[in-house]
């Protein structure tokens, strides 16, 4: 069985989002395929996409924590002679 399909997430704020179950909703062929490998696309250009066991909690408070300090909200760049800051948001 070949099954390729485009859904639509709901949108969400900047962190880490568990999305299996907003996906297996969207997509119940699933139930009919036993053993397989799917490829996501996201068309996105600030997302991406981890995969984690989802075992422990803290595993997206460590990815959140790290992002936060490595990407701040909000990182200003000044540009003296124009006296204007540029707010860049990369995640």
């Amino acid at each position: 069985m070949w099954l390729q399909k485009q859904i639509q997430l709901q949108a969400k704020a900047r962190g880490f989002h568990l999305v299996t179950q907003e996906i297996v909703r969207q997509l119940p062929e699933l139930k009919q395929i036993k053993v397989g490998l799917m490829h996501v696309f996201m068309q996105h250009t600030s997302a991406g996409l981890t995969l984690n066991e989802n075992a422990d909690p803290d595993v997206r408070r460590d990815f959140e924590s790290f992002f936060n300090h490595a990407v701040p909200e909000m990182n200003r760049i000044t540009d003296m002679s124009m006296k204007a800051a540029t707010i860049c948001r990369l995640i």
